[in-house]
């Protein structure tokens, strides 16, 4: 059994900074590449073991040298990994290109994050899932897989956290059970059909969602993040803070907010400790931040 299960993909990102992202059909020079450990299930594993938590990972690496370094990776910062898949398709990929003010373009070829079945994986969530527990999702994933570790993880009592992330459309009982649902301005926008311009935009649109999840955490980056549940609706501000590369901030927001669900943390507390680790990993180039060993 376990306090914490991460449930998500893994990646080797390659990342280049450039002046500008290119337009369709163009071609732009840009600096030297930095190779590392990604995929938003990764990424929110780390986070949540940087965190203070000793997350569970489920998911699907290549049986290949980058699946086995992505996985010592994840061990070095207190991940268990005992529980990922070694498939026979390659390791997933995402090339990354990351502007001088932060802003970054990824595109992900799934591999073996593609080969993650529903059956294994609801057997991996009933071994571990008990009353108590928090499974963390995200969408680069197969979406069937997600609904049922959802499906499962509510019959064994536990708490589901949802990432939509990237955006897709998800069975409406999976939204349901998400406590909390957690979205970019972007992805808040295009499931409730609002703009978002501003904070106050974004408390409108979460209490809008409200009527789909359970609670909703939408981030807005710089400007922090909306919080809405059963008692309300509330910004939490964040500091400023130097951006460097955006990528991997709401990663980072995520697993440290399921890290201080799992410790027993309300929920304004736990989008707290989420805002804190996203602020802090904008202040490095790539989606986790450079391994010490």
């Amino acid at each position: 059994m376990a306090r914490l299960i991460v449930l998500g993909s893994a990646n080797r990102d390659y990342t280049v900074l450039v002046d500008r992202h290119p337009l369709p059909g163009e071609t732009v020079l840009g600096g030297q590449v930095s190779t590392g450990t990604g995929g938003k299930g990764a990424n929110q594993a780390a986070a949540a073991a940087r965190a203070g938590a000793k997350p569970v990972f489920l998911a699907a690496v290549g049986d290949d040298s980058t699946g086995a370094d992505i996985l010592a990776d994840l061990e070095a910062v207190g991940v268990d990994v005992s529980c990922v898949v070694r498939s026979t398709t390659a390791t997933g990929v995402a090339l990354i290109t990351v502007t001088h003010d932060g802003e970054n373009s990824i595109v992900v070829s799934a591999g073996a994050n593609g080969t993650l079945e529903v059956d294994a994986v609801v057997a991996r969530v009933n071994e571990l899932v008990t009353a108590g527990s928090v499974v963390l999702a995200q969408l680069e994933i197969p979406v069937e897989v997600v609904a049922a570790a959802a499906t499962a993880t509510e019959k064994l009592g536990g708490r589901f956290v949802l990432n939509l992330s990237p955006s897709q459309r998800v069975p409406s009982h999976t939204l349901g059970w998400a406590d909390p649902l957690i979205l970019n301005e972007t992805e808040a926008s295009e499931l409730a059909g609002s703009i978002i311009d501003s904070p106050v935009d974004a408390q409108i649109v979460a209490k809008r969602l409200l009527a789909s999840s359970r609670s909703v955490a939408i981030t807005l980056g710089g400007d922090g993040a909306v919080v809405a549940d059963a008692s309300g609706v509330q910004h939490i501000l964040a500091e400023r803070v130097p951006v460097v590369d955006t990528t991997g901030a709401g990663d980072a927001f995520a697993g440290a907010l399921a890290a201080a669900l799992a410790d027993g943390s309300s929920l304004a507390e736990a989008v707290k400790a989420g805002i804190v680790a996203g602020g802090a990993a904008v202040q490095y180039v790539g989606a986790q931040p450079p391994l010490t060993r």
